[in-house]
Formats: structure tokens, C-alpha cells, sequence
């Protein structure tokens, strides 16, 4: 049963990343951003992701909390033990930006812990995906066309995060291109207190997460605002591979389907 709800979400994933690309590879195209009610933006391939995501995940007969759905009542929401939660779209201002570094993320949630994420890069045609009893793994050169496969088969071609990886620059720390907050510049000074030499690297979306998932980044801490389809995928991801996303006392776990959506601040590592 895992491996169908593993196989359906990589599949919405892989077809979402199509619908993305469309768009995004379309010299014509109009983004036609509009605004959210936290100002934050929202293109028509959000919409379209969204869209997508939804008509595969249906099959599943398990709610979805989607950042560009409706979002159902507290009360009704909290008696879902098991829910789908996505961001069709994560990283909508690397999209406006064309830099190539949004991602397409869905997490199964049970009992408020991710234990199941996908995460689709469209641009660079990368696939994390994780479930907690069979592992996290990475694989490259896949696309579309690869969304009828079996979960046995993209594993066979898959690298099992986290990868070998060659201590070459120090403590490494993943942080955020557009929200490096002062505390956040604080803790890092701290962490060169720790460990000496301490090398930054930045990217965008939820590839901050895969990034110490996968072994290129120590930890990722992040003294800012996020919402919960933000990191449920990455979070079942680093999961599976060893890690796992702190609140900031650097012990308990972040929890999801809350009252309120938004994250604490937190530490992956």
C-alpha cells in the first residue's frame, strides 16, 4: 500500500513538473502573477501544479492541505489522522526569477509526522523521494515520461541519501538566498565559534533541506517564516535519510496539521 501512495505522489510530482515547464520554457508565456492575501506571489503554474497534484491524489481517497487550495476548518481537519499536504509550486519567486530553483513537494502526514515526501526539481530533472521503512534516495535525468514507473524501479536507479560525500570544506551550512535574517547570521557566527571553518552555500525552495539531506550541508538553520507545505516533503526526505527538522532547541521535531499552519523557526540537521 505504501509503495501505490509513494508511486501516485511521484507520479503528480512528475506530471506537476511538466505543467511547470510548459510555462516556464514558453518565451510567450504570461506568468500573470497575481498577489495572495500575505502578498507573497501566485502564478497561473501554480495554479495549473495545483490542479494536476489534486486529480492524481484523488485516486487515494486521503484529504490534501494544498497551499493554493482551499483550506478546510481547524475542526474538521484535526479528526485527519492521515493527509496528503503540498506546495505545488515551492520557490514561486526563483520561478519569477528563472533561476531554476523551485520545486514541486508532496508529503504523506500521519499523526502529525511526515512519513512519506516527494521532491521534484523540473528544471533540473531531479527526484528526491522517501518513505520512512524503505529510505530516502535521489535520482537524476528523470522527467515526465518516467511517471508510469514502479517504485522498485526508480529505486534500482536511484542513489540512497545520504550520498558519499567528500569532506573537502569544513562544517558546511546551507542558508537562504532571500531571508537571512540577523538571527540566523548570529547562529552561523556561533557555529564558526564551534567548528572553525564554516562554508555557506545558498539555493532556493526546499533544496535547502535536500541539501542536508543529502549529506552536501550539515545544517540548514532557518530563523524565519515558513508554512507547513513548506518543509513536510523535505522533512519525511531528511527523515528517511538519518536527519530530521528541530525547533530551535534543537530537539523537537516540527509537527504538522497544527491549528496554525506556520512553522516555528527551526534547525535541519
Amino acid at each position: 500500500m505504501q509503495n501505490e501512495l509513494l508511486s501516485c505522489a511521484v507520479r503528480a510530482a512528475l506530471l506537476a513538473g511538466k505543467d511547470i515547464l510548459n510555462i516556464y520554457n514558453d518565451p510567450a508565456a504570461d506568468f500573470a502573477i497575481e498577489r495572495k492575501a500575505d502578498n507573497s506571489p501566485l502564478t497561473i503554474a501554480d495554479k495549473r501544479a495545483h490542479a494536476r497534484i489534486m486529480s492524481e491524489l484523488e485516486a487515494t481517497s486521503i484529504p490534501v492541505l494544498s497551499e493554493e487550495g482551499k483550506h478546510t476548518d481547524y475542526a474538521v481537519r484535526k479528526t485527519w489522522k492521515t493527509l496528503w499536504i503540498v506546495d505545488p509550486l515551492d520557490g514561486t519567486k526563483e520561478f519569477i526569477k528563472r533561476n531554476g530553483e523551485f520545486t514541486v513537494n508532496i508529503a504523506l502526514v500521519n499523526n502529525g509526522t511526515p512519513v512519506m515526501g516527494v521532491i521534484y526539481v523540473p528544471v533540473s530533472r531531479t527526484l528526491y523521494f522517501a518513505e520512512d521503512n524503505t529510505g530516502a534516495y535521489k535520482l537524476t535525468d528523470v522527467d515526465y515520461r518516467s511517471a508510469g514507473l514502479s517504485i522498485d524501479d526508480l529505486t534500482e536507479r536511484a542513489d540512497r541519501l545520504p550520498l558519499d560525500q567528500a569532506d573537502t570544506k569544513g562544517f558546511v551550512v546551507v542558508a537562504s538566498r532571500s531571508h537571512l535574517s540577523p538571527e540566523t547570521s548570529d547562529y552561523i557566527r556561533r557555529l564558526e565559534q564551534t567548528y572553525g571553518d564554516v562554508h555557506i552555500i545558498s539555493c532556493g525552495s526546499s533544496l535547502k533541506i535536500c541539501s542536508v539531506a543529502e549529506g552536501a550541508a550539515d545544517i540548514y538553520p532557518r530563523f524565519a517564516p515558513t508554512m507547513e507545505w513548506d518543509t513536510a516533503a523535505g522533512h519525511a526526505i531528511a527523515r528517511a535519510a538519518g536527519k530530521n527538522i528541530y525547533q530551535t532547541d534543537e530537539k523537537t521535531p516540527l509537527r504538522y496539521n497544527k491549528e496554525d499552519l506556520l512553522n516555528p523557526w527551526f534547525i535541519v540537521k
